[in-house]
């Protein structure tokens, strides 16, 4: 198991700047500059006038502000524009190569694995919110939204141990605290018997390293059962008719046997299952 370190003021704020989208950046550090400029060119009064020593005050403070400001808040949000940038890059680079090699998952650092979990997701059509790791947020490292419906997911990139039911029950209480729809638990290694006891029945869904690496195949195209690709290669759900997806049972008198799984499990949680034929 890896341990985060403690991110300073600076460090926050230039991940959250990275958290922007880069056409959002790049209109915020335009309408900042207009109008702060606007702001900045704005006549004040030469002198004081009896009686308006507050008025007079504020509108040298605010005209003051506003010079700094015409430049710094622009500064800022480009660099955030340019991090937006870098880091949708990054993403598919990283989606790429777990994509093309089977073993990527495995090498890659935590903050990278939280980044290809995001871009998991985002392919799965949710908007998605890197939450820059654990804390006081109990450990939620990405936030999905479709629609009205918020998820929370918790990434752990274990290479030497099963996640035990005790992170589970952690996630799924700042979940019910947060009356959000469901949660995911994505972790690179695999889950304990008890973990997946707890997760079974409730809007919990735990997604071990190998099933993953093998969504990302399907998704992309590359795997056995890329249903994503060509739908016409899979039954339909029979509870909501979406195309099926191949998976592997991960408990139970089943366990290690494929069978057909609705697409839409994640995002609707859609329990459809047809047998493999």
């Amino acid at each position: 198991m890896q341990l985060r370190e403690k991110q300073g003021l600076p460090k926050a704020l230039i991940g959250l700047a990275a958290r922007l989208p880069w056409w959002l950046g790049l209109a915020l550090a335009l309408v900042s500059y207009v109008a702060l400029h606007m702001l900045a060119q704005k006549p004040v009064p030469a002198a004081m006038q009896p009686g308006q020593m507050g008025s007079f005050l504020l509108s040298n403070l605010t005209q003051l502000l506003a010079r700094v400001g015409q430049y710094a808040l622009p500064f800022f949000f480009g660099v955030s524009a340019l991090l937006s940038a870098f880091r949708r890059g990054r993403a598919e680079r990283l989606y790429a190569a777990a994509v093309r090699r089977s073993e990527a998952i495995e090498q890659m650092s935590w903050q990278d694995f939280e980044i290809l979990v995001g871009e998991y997701f985002r392919r799965q059509g949710f908007s998605v919110t890197d939450n820059g790791g654990g804390g006081a947020d109990g450990g939620v490292d990405v936030v999905l939204q479709d629609g009205d419906d918020r998820f929370l997911v918790q990434c752990k990139h274990w290479r030497t141990q099963r996640v035990g039911v005790q992170p589970v029950r952690e996630l799924y209480g700042v979940m019910a605290a947060q009356g959000v729809s469901g949660g995911f638990v994505v972790t690179s290694g695999d889950f304990t018997e008890e973990a997946l006891r707890f997760a079974d029945g409730i809007a919990l869904i735990l997604v071990s390293g190998k099933m993953l690496r093998h969504d990302i195949r399907a998704q992309a195209g590359s795997g056995p059962a890329s249903a994503f690709s060509d739908p016409s290669t899979a039954p339909d759900c029979p509870l909501c008719s979406a195309p099926m997806v191949l998976r592997q049972a991960r408990s139970g008198a089943s366990a290690g046997k494929q069978f057909w799984g609705c697409s839409r499990y994640a995002q609707d949680r859609c329990r459809g299952t047809r047998e493999l034929d």
